[in-house]
């Protein structure tokens, strides 16, 4: 097979500049969007990959366990947010987890229990029931997907089993230091991976999850050893429907009054009764169908947001990149969610994220 590459697939930040430059649909980026980053505070103080291992549940030993840990993660990295009146939520040493914490909760309570949840060769082959209670919920609410999540492990155990010796780390091994070339591998192997569309016509490229699944091994490893990798400034941003929501809160991102309205009553409509809609423009309030012109653009132009404070930051002096902006952003998103509420997150069900 030949290795995808993401040149082959237009960039969705290049094609979110290209939208600026043209008459903006239903989202605007506002290119003094450097504000951003300054006005929180942390550009004086700084925001270091050492931050991702002051998390509880992530690992604070950067080793090969830690890197079969981030695969499992990332793969499952997708879709956490509930229609339900109870969300999902996993307890672990006393503490109760929503959203993406409770997929890192639940992979370390399996491990607590002895069960091997990060080798590729148990969970290619565990059963569904097997797999099902390692995503148990502290109530009857499932994580959402369950289904789809136990295909993303079966696929991505057997490639790892039949070509990788059962281990992401050898994978890691064939790219040499190069973070594209992890990515384009990581799309080229799995299937799963795949985060490409068609945005009028033509292709766009996000590759959130294989991304992400970078810039975790680099912030585990802190730039070294395993995680050093020459072009790591490479990677954008992680388009997902969070991030987003901080862009608009902050200003950097700005909808138009069609799209917040559609979006506003979305979530009423969901939470109500899970509408799924089709693929007209403008849709009506519901779910927000994966590769909608609507959720590209909103992806996008996040992307392409987040370049813009990055490059406003480095002018003033201070160097950064778009995994750490990424990384500040999520974290503002869900320590100030309550503060942030007026602002709708578009709800699109993929395991694109």
């Amino acid at each position: 097979m030949r290795m995808r590459r993401v040149d082959d697939m237009q960039s969705a930040a290049t094609y979110a500049k290209e939208l600026e430059s043209e008459d903006p649909e239903e989202v605007t980026v506002r290119l003094d969007a450097g504000d951003v980053y300054a006005m929180s505070g942390e550009a004086r103080v700084g925001y270091s990959t050492a931050d991702w291992k002051k998390h509880t549940l992530t690992p604070s030993i950067a080793n090969s366990q830690a890197i079969e840990w981030i695969f499992l993660v990332d793969a499952l990295n997708f879709s956490f947010w509930s229609d339900q009146p109870r969300q999902y939520s996993v307890t672990l040493d006393g503490k109760t987890y929503h959203g993406y914490w409770t997929l890192c909760a639940a992979v370390n309570r399996a491990l607590a229990a002895g069960i091997p949840i990060t080798d590729a060769a148990y969970y290619a082959k565990a059963s569904d029931e097997e797999l099902a209670d390692v995503f148990r919920g502290d109530s009857v609410e499932s994580i959402p997907l369950l289904g789809e999540r136990i295909g993303v492990l079966r696929e991505v155990g057997r490639v790892l089993v039949d070509k990788y010796q059962g281990r992401f780390s050898n994978l890691l091994a064939c790219c040499e230091g190069s973070a594209q070339r992890l990515v384009n591998l990581v799309v080229t192997e799995f299937m799963c991976f795949r985060d490409e569309h068609q945005f009028h016509g033509r292709p766009v490229a996000m590759y959130k999850r294989a991304q992400i699944l970078v810039a975790d091994i680099w912030a585990c490893f802190e730039g070294k050893g395993l995680g050093r990798f020459v072009d790591i400034d490479s990677i954008t941003m992680f388009a997902d429907y969070r991030v987003p929501q901080a862009l608009c809160h902050f200003g950097a991102l700005e909808y138009s009054p069609r799209l917040l309205e559609f979006l506003r009553e979305s979530e009423k409509v969901v939470r109500q009764v899970g509408e799924l809609n089709a693929q007209q423009c403008p849709p009506t309030p519901g779910l927000l169908p994966p590769g909608h012109p609507w959720e590209i653009e909103i992806r996008g132009n996040s992307i392409w947001a987040v370049e813009c404070i990055k490059r406003c930051i480095e002018e003033s002096g201070t160097p950064v990149n778009a995994i750490l902006l990424d990384f500040y952003l999520w974290d503002y998103s869900k320590e100030y969610a309550k503060e942030m509420q007026e602002i709708p997150i578009h709800l699109t069900r993929s395991i694109n994220y």
